[in-house]
């Protein structure tokens, strides 16, 4: 009795692991699965990324930000703005140059405003005119062009005598010429020129960044790192244009201390939080804090 179990058993086994190889080899094999008329959701990460990509080039050519709003619904993602700014953030974390990041901060921010922020005006091309001449002398050219020899006079010829230039002695010693100072480039460091707490209950526990070059002009692309003890984040400047090219912020949390390093020149700033903040019904709440950067 127990021989023929174990037999059963066996038996069992065996023909489970035949349909299963089976069934693998005519699914693979045989008649594997083809998509058809797959939408974007289905693709991978990868493939999302270089979708978010055509999608934001097509938008800064076109301006139409109803079909790229359309285009992006095909990816099925939660927040598509969030996606837009996300990617063009790792862009630039990875060493990409900030104008082939800039068409996906520029369409998260449009598909924010609900509106082109920049509308597209083509330039049209200036038209030329030139008037035909004909080549063939008349008579009347003819008649000109002999009056004109015959009652040209040519110019009677001055003379002068040129006085030699009188060259000063100069005695003692020149004094040198002032040196060029270079002004600071778009790598030069960035220091810290200004803390101002912000006591707004719309920008509660907002971290604002504004970078400046030493000719006080914005400046995007900069590599902002914040870290606190539970972790770190990374962004840059410029992907809020409608508050400025050399804008960044981010959000803290109460009862948290942060570090702030700009990458560019290694501006270092330590112990910032949010500061304590009052309403005018009395009830204090956390503000937020703007810090101002400059090159030198």
């Amino acid at each position: 009795m127990t021989q023929l179990v174990r037999n059963s058993a066996f038996h069992f086994i065996l023909a489970l692991l035949i349909g299963f190889g089976a069934g693998l080899a005519y699914s693979w094999l045989i008649s594997p699965v083809s998509y058809v008329d797959a939408t974007p959701a289905l693709l991978r990460a990868d493939f999302k990324d270089q979708y978010r990509i055509a999608i934001a080039a097509s938008y800064a050519s076109n301006q139409d930000l109803p079909r790229a709003q359309a285009r992006l619904n095909l990816l099925g993602d939660a927040d598509p703005i969030s996606a837009l700014s996300a990617q063009a953030q790792r862009m630039l974390a990875e060493g990409e140059a900030f104008e082939n990041a800039r068409p996906l901060a520029q369409l998260a921010t449009d598909l924010q405003r609900g509106y082109v922020s920049e509308p597209f005006t083509p330039t049209p091309y200036p038209t030329f005119s030139t008037p035909e001449v004909d080549s063939t002398p008349t008579a009347t050219d003819a008649r000109i062009q002999v009056s004109e020899e015959a009652t040209f006079t040519p110019p009677p010829t001055i003379f002068f005598e040129q006085t030699p230039l009188f060259t000063p002695t100069q005695e003692g010693t020149l004094e040198p010429r002032p040196t060029f100072t270079p002004t600071a480039g778009p790598g030069a460091p960035f220091i810290l020129t200004s803390q101002e707490t912000v006591c707004d209950n719309a920008k509660s526990k907002l971290m604002q960044f504004v970078l400046l070059s030493s000719r006080r002009e914005q400046i995007p692309g900069v590599e902002i790192i914040v870290t606190w003890d539970q972790g770190e984040d990374r962004f840059f400047t410029g992907f809020k244009p409608e508050l400025g090219n050399g804008y960044a912020d981010f959000v803290m949390e109460a009862d948290t201390v942060y570090n702030i390093r700009i990458v560019t020149g290694g501006a270092f700033v330590t112990d910032v939080r949010a500061p304590e903040c009052t309403d005018p019904n009395g009830v204090d709440y956390p503000g937020g804090i703007l810090l101002t950067f400059q090159q030198p």
